[in-house]
C-alpha cells in the first residue's frame, strides 16, 4: 500500500466526539498518523505479520493504519469506553479482522502480565501537559516493558534533553526519525486560536 492510499483510508476514521481534557484527548491527523506508520513498515519493518500495541489509542487511526499494513494483530489499548465504542465502530467499518481493543489504564502500573507481549509498541502519548505532568514518561515506560523489539512515540521536541537522559537511564536506545509539526486543532474552550502548532519528534526507541 502506497503512503497516499494509506492516508486517504485513514481520512475516513472517525475521531472523538466529545474529547476529554483531563486525558489529552487531541487526535493524531492521519497525515501524521500515515508518515509514522508508514515508516515504521517500510524502514523497520516491525508491523507487517508483527504483534503491535498502541498504547492511548483514542479512537483507533494507528491501530487501524497498523492493520491496513498487514500486523499480524494489534491491540488498541485506552482507559476512556467512549473512545474504544468509537474505535469499535472504525473498526466494524473497515471490516478489519487483525485488530482488537482493550479498556486498560496504562499508568495503573500493572503492565507485568504484558511485559515483553508485543514485537511493536506505537503511541501518540499525552504530551504531559497542564494537569498531566510525566504522563508521557509513565506511558514510555509502560511501552518499553511491554515491547520485545522497538516503541515508536510522539513527544514534544522541547522535551528531547530530557527524554534522551532518561532513555540512558532506562539503557535503551533513542533515534529520532523525524521533526514534525503536529497541527494541534482548538479542541477545547481555553484555546484561543483555531490552531496551534507545535513541534514533535516522532522516535523509535529499542534495546541498546
Amino acid at each position: 500500500m502506497k503512503l497516499k492510499q494509506l492516508e486517504s483510508l485513514l481520512q475516513q476514521v472517525e475521531g472523538f466526539e466529545r474529547p476529554k481534557l483531563l486525558l489529552e484527548q487531541y487526535p493524531t491527523s492521519p497525515h501524521i498518523a500515515a508518515c509514522m506508520l508508514y515508516t515504521i513498515h517500510t524502514t523497520f519493518d516491525d508491523i507487517e505479520n508483527k504483534l503491535v500495541a498502541d498504547l492511548g489509542c483514542g479512537c483507533g487511526v494507528l491501530s487501524i493504519g497498523a492493520a491496513m499494513l498487514n500486523a499480524g494483530l494489534c491491540l488498541g489499548v485506552d482507559i476512556d469506553e467512549d473512545a474504544l465504542g468509537i474505535f469499535n465502530r472504525n473498526a466494524e467499518e473497515f471490516e478489519l479482522a487483525n485488530v482488537d481493543m482493550v479498556q486498560y489504564d496504562v499508568c495503573s502500573k500493572q503492565t507485568d502480565n504484558l511485559s515483553k507481549k508485543f514485537d511493536t509498541v506505537i503511541m501518540n502519548p499525552p504530551f504531559g501537559t497542564k494537569h498531566n505532568k510525566g504522563m508521557d514518561m509513565i506511558f514510555l515506560k509502560s511501552a518499553l516493558d511491554m515491547a520485545r523489539t522497538a516503541v515508536y512515540s510522539l513527544h514534544k521536541t522541547a522535551t528531547r534533553e530530557h527524554i534522551n537522559k532518561k532513555a540512558n537511564e532506562w539503557k535503551v536506545k533513542m533515534e529520532v526519525i523525524a521533526e514534525l509539526r503536529y497541527d494541534l486543532p482548538a479542541t477545547y474552550k481555553f484555546h484561543k486560536r483555531k490552531s496551534i502548532d507545535i513541534e514533535v519528534d516522532f522516535i523509535r526507541f529499542s534495546a541498546k
